[in-house]
């Protein structure tokens, strides 16, 4: 036993620490996500008890939901990454791939991976607890493609970032969207936020969602201007992820990151 090997194993990671922000961030993120989540939702509980009662099967719904954008976001950044696991991204850049039709390769993919992982939770919810997410009806399809490309969004900065700053912000794929989940509203209404969140509440096109998807169940209806309006939003901040993405990638091929996807 040699603690001076281990002192050097030691060292290593905390060099590795010190250099990447992400990983430092991400060992604080949790616990305190954890807490600011679950408080909002105790204390909705706290003040409508008889909420869960009137619509048992929200909460489920409002979880595949949120699984939807979750694993939009997944779907991009993890199949973006995994061409830098691989030591990939060189040749495909080398090849006559364009950048933006790597972006539709990877909003593809997201689809194909998120209905995959979504649709046998859906179709089991039935059967183990008498709830199905499919009577929401047409909206469900409306509520899927928001969610969905505001996943892409994410998705697709989280790629850009991996690709400028290396490996060591790979989490990110996983820190940026639980940051915003208490914002999101995925499981209480916008309003319980405290007033000054909720404007930045009301930036989110989930937010928009999370509350259609509660009016159908409560009220039997859905407000055409929550749908549009995150619509809306969804585009704007789409179409400033691609630019986003080109751009990085651009300045990864000027720069010569392509070759040098270190930590």
């Amino acid at each position: 036993m040699s603690w001076q090997r281990i002192g050097a194993v030691l060292l290593r990671h905390i060099y590795i620490l010190r250099r990447s922000w992400p990983r430092l961030l991400e060992l604080a993120y949790w616990p305190t996500v954890q807490m600011v989540l679950w408080g909002f939702v105790s204390s909705f509980f706290l003040q409508h008890s008889t909420w869960v009662a009137q619509a048992a099967g929200v909460l489920i719904s409002a979880v595949l939901l949120w699984d939807v954008f979750f694993r939009g976001n997944l779907g991009v950044a993890i199949v973006f990454m995994e061409e830098m696991w691989a030591r990939n991204l060189a040749q495909m850049f080398a090849s006559p791939l364009r950048p933006i039709e790597l972006v539709a390769a990877l909003a593809i993919m997201s689809l194909v991976r998120t209905v995959i992982g979504v649709l046998p939770a859906a179709l089991l919810s039935l059967p183990l607890f008498h709830v199905s997410v499919f009577a929401l009806g047409m909206p469900l399809a409306l509520f899927f493609a928001n969610l969905l490309m505001f996943g892409w969004s994410i998705g697709l900065v989280i790629a850009a970032l991996v690709l400028r700053l290396g490996l060591g912000a790979e989490s990110l794929a996983w820190v940026v969207i639980f940051a915003i989940a208490p914002l999101c509203g995925v499981y209480y209404p916008v309003d319980v936020l405290p007033s000054w969140l909720q404007p930045l509440s009301w930036l989110l096109p989930p937010a928009y969602i999370f509350e259609g998807m509660r009016s159908i169940l409560f009220e039997h209806t859905l407000s055409s201007r929550l749908l549009l309006t995150a619509t809306f939003l969804n585009l704007g901040y789409f179409v400033a992820a691609i630019l986003f993405f080109l751009r990085i990638c651009h300045v990864a091929r000027q720069r010569g990151l392509l070759l040098t996807q270190g930590e």
